[in-house]
């Protein structure tokens, strides 16, 4: 399994749509639980790191 590396305030691109429609997240908290913010709505939440690293389709440059 690879390390994918991203700190808060980085923009990650996820393989599935938010129900808005967007799939890009800024990360805003980083530890075993990441907490993310939705680019389009504005929606934020708490989700467990191997999930979201299962998700992730890239880390956006900042």
């Amino acid at each position: 399994m690879n390390i994918i590396k991203f700190d808060a305030g980085s923009i990650i691109e996820m393989k599935k749509k938010h129900p808005c429609g967007g799939n890009r997240f800024e990360v805003l908290r980083t530890g075993s639980d990441i907490r993310v913010k939705c680019m389009v709505c504005g929606r934020d939440m708490i989700i467990p790191r191997i999930k979201l690293e299962k998700n992730i389709k890239a880390v956006l440059p900042k």
